[in-house]
């Protein structure tokens, strides 16, 4: 993540005298990788789907369409979640808040893994959905909090490094074991690692109290701003070409590449191994020069999604393409964030919970919608909405960008 929009200053927890207190207790380096642990195990959960929609779908006799569901209904329960448990538990400790988030995520995995029907595997996609709109909104400025302020941007660009490496390692992993095991094996690995991830934080983290408290005045101030509003409309339009089109890149890849299990894999894993690489190109530049950086990756992304159907009908040109598609989303994360949190630096938290909160209800109805097309027409035709959406995206980046900027909001103390 970029320095200059996360590194701690006087208004932010990681300065603060309780934050240097509660690393003399604890804390240090092997807590920053437990809690990215944790961050990795959330997101190799919720989008481990996508590489599993098929056999899923075979097992419970569902169209793709409604195999989809599996990406949506996480998006709009963590929507829902990001803010109000973070209003609802802006006293708890910090601590104690994470290591039940990941109790109740192993508790999801074994439920889809033993899932005696369909409804149960959504009943765990409730679950998860609560998770992963409260662990990244209490969670995402915690890193800083953890270590001394020299290594407090290295251990932020440590955290949010898991997002990439969900689909880098997390999601051809499962696939892989999938093949191997049946789909339900890859869910009893995640609990099995989401179990070893509570342990480590048991162990790792010190108390952490909230340095600040993040209510609803907070969260109304912050979605006043021109910035933030502004943000969540490229946000919006991005996250919905991309999730609408790569929840159902595998079924593309069967149906029009004609790919089998192994070239599935292998291209995903291209795919992921170019979001790292996206990500890290992204985040020292993000805070510099936001809207390029932002419109530049919005637009490879519309490229490579509306040429898929035209030069992706083959491996070759299918690998190509998802390279330049994996680059082009492993900045958006970052750029997205970083756009929030440059409208408000004075309130992280607020900031995560907004960027939470837009980014997971467009990522539910970018699969929502793209389930609906792909039932009624191909996933071609998702790869060719998706990436006009993203076009659009690109335009409001673009014509937009110079709208961000810190915006006044109210923070309360504790």
């Amino acid at each position: 993540m970029p320095d200059t929009v996360l590194r701690p200053t006087p208004h932010t927890p990681g300065s603060s005298s309780s934050g240097h207190r509660a690393r003399a207790r604890g804390g240090g380096w092997f807590a920053v990788v437990a809690v990215t642990t944790g961050v990795f195990s959330i997101v190799t959960t919720e989008i481990l789907p996508i590489g599993l929609l098929t056999p899923i779908g075979a097992t419970f006799r569902i169209s793709d369409g409604t195999a989809g569901l599996m990406m949506t209904l996480p998006g709009i329960v963590a929507a829902v979640a990001a803010p109000v448990v973070t209003v609802a538990t802006r006293r708890a400790d910090r601590r104690t808040m994470l290591c039940l988030l990941l109790l109740v995520l192993a508790l999801a995995d074994l439920l889809g893994a033993v899932a005696p029907g369909y409804w149960a595997v959504l009943v765990a996609r409730v679950a998860l959905g609560l998770v992963i709109g409260a662990f990244w909104s209490i969670g995402s400025g915690l890193a800083p909090r953890l270590v001394t302020p020299r290594w407090q941007a290295r251990a932020n660009t440590v955290f949010f490094s898991a997002v990439p490496l969900g689909s880098v390692l997390g999601v051809p992993a499962g696939v892989f074991l999938g093949e191997l095991a049946g789909w339900r094996a890859a869910f009893l690995a995640m609990a099995a690692l989401t179990v070893l991830t509570l342990a480590a934080l048991l162990v790792s983290l010190p108390p952490l109290p909230p340095l600040t408290t993040t209510g609803l005045g907070v969260l109304r101030g912050m979605l006043a701003g021109r910035g933030t509003r502004t943000g969540i409309a490229v946000t919006f339009l991005i996250v919905l070409a991309h999730f609408g089109s790569y929840t159902y890149v595998t079924p593309f890849l069967a149906d029009t590449v004609h790919a089998g299990p192994a070239l599935v894999t292998g291209l995903l894993l291209a795919y992921g191994a170019a979001g790292l690489l996206g990500n890290l190109l992204a985040g020292g530049r993000a805070a510099r020069a936001l809207r390029p950086v932002f419109g530049t990756a919005v637009l490879l992304l519309a490229a490579a999604t509306l040429l898929l159907p035209v030069l992706g009908t083959g491996g070759p040109g299918a690998a190509v393409l998802l390279v330049v598609w994996g680059v082009a989303y492993g900045a958006v994360p970052v750029c997205s964030l970083t756009w929030f949190l440059a409208a408000a630096p004075q309130a992280p938290e607020a900031a995560g919970v907004v960027f939470t909160s837009a980014f997971q209800a467009t990522m539910s109805i970018g699969a929502l919608t793209g389930g609906l097309v792909v039932d009624r027409s191909s996933p071609a035709t998702v790869m060719l909405l998706g990436g006009t959406v993203a076009l659009l995206a690109a335009a409001t980046a673009w014509g937009y960008g110079h709208r961000v900027g810190p915006q006044p909001v109210p923070v309360a103390r504790r």
